[in-house]
């Protein structure tokens, strides 16, 4: 199915038309700030996810509530 889809997406995606645009000042702060902002969910993400990984093989277990 995605051998299907995939020339239309490139056929469209080829095909660009002139955009009347602009961008200020701020539009570069923000996209740094959009980038630094998911470079900081993904470091944390993979973080949390290294700890399970290691307390897993390691034979640790989370403390349960009593």
């Amino acid at each position: 199915m995605i051998l299907r889809i995939a020339p239309v997406l490139v056929a469209c995606l080829s095909i660009a038309s002139p955009a009347d645009a602009y961008l200020d000042q701020g539009t570069g702060s923000m996209l740094v700030s959009a980038v630094l902002g998911v470079a900081a969910a993904v470091a944390l993400a993979v973080k949390m996810f290294w700890y399970r990984l290691v307390g897993f093989f390691r034979g640790k277990r989370p403390a349960a509530d009593k």
